[in-house]
């Protein structure tokens, strides 16, 4: 099955990667959608209502703090840098990823050569004047005296820097996708069951535009009819195994 990977991998001249939870779970990130999940176990926090209601605020960071735990803990895998080795190896440009987690900046990857569709969760933004907070005092001062973050800048509401239910996609970050999409050859789809949309898109849009589909997922997803080819496997040792990485 490498073998087949590994080939399709050599023929390609540019690469669009996009990755879901698949390649985090193997850096013990839970796939939070899955089974036990957390959102499985609690309704999803509205953005409209997360702005309306400081009660549901309170609840949305401590949501957020416990699903930090097992983030803060998790390091980059061998599929991280396996996706790595192909920006350096000049394969592919950029990687299109739903994750928030940030592993595949601290794989090696440059900020600006990651597309987040789904925001990142290192950090958080003011909702109005869109500075950056770190975590770190956010954390403490909510556990501490369970008090809600506001901007040191101009009062606002901050939010950590993923896209919630409800609220818009980054427009820059899908037009970046979108190009990537409608410049490859190749779309590896790497740990995604693709049903989130309007994500899953990307990998149809570069079907259609004549690019193979190569997707990596442990279990079927919603475009293996569409595949070239498909390998129902752990993301690092197969992608590591075609790349020669460790």
């Amino acid at each position: 099955m490498s073998d087949a990977l590994s080939a399709r991998l050599a023929e390609a001249q540019r690469v669009a990667i996009f990755t879901g939870a698949g390649i985090s779970t193997e850096s013990g990130v839970p796939d939070f959608r899955s089974p036990g999940g957390i959102w499985t176990r609690l309704a999803p926090i509205d953005f409209k209502d997360f702005l309306r209601s400081e009660d549901l605020r309170r609840e949305a960071w401590r949501r957020k703090i416990e699903i930090d735990r097992d983030m803060q803990v998790a390091e980059p895998n061998r599929g991280h840098r396996a996706v790595a080795a192909l920006l350096a190896r000049g394969k592919a440009r950029a990687v299109i990823t739903q994750n928030i987690d940030g592993l595949h900046q601290r794989a090696g990857i440059a900020e600006q050569a990651v597309i987040e569709l789904h925001g990142n969760g290192t950090y958080a933004r003011c909702l109005d004047c869109g500075l950056r907070h770190e975590l770190a005092p956010i954390v403490e001062a909510f556990t501490r005296e369970d008090r809600l973050p506001e901007c040191m800048d101009c009062g606002g509401i901050v939010k950590s820097a993923t896209v919630s239910f409800g609220q818009s996609m980054p427009p820059a970050a899908m037009q970046r996708a979108q190009a990537e999409a409608l410049a490859c050859d190749l779309c590896l789809v790497l740990g995604s069951s693709l049903l989130v949309y309007p994500a899953a898109g990307i990998p149809r849009m570069a079907r259609r535009n004549g690019a193979r589909l190569v997707i990596i997922n442990r279990e079927p997803t919603d475009q293996d009819r569409l595949a070239d080819l498909v390998l129902r496997t752990d993301i690092g040792p197969t992608l590591g195994a075609a790349l020669g990485v460790e």
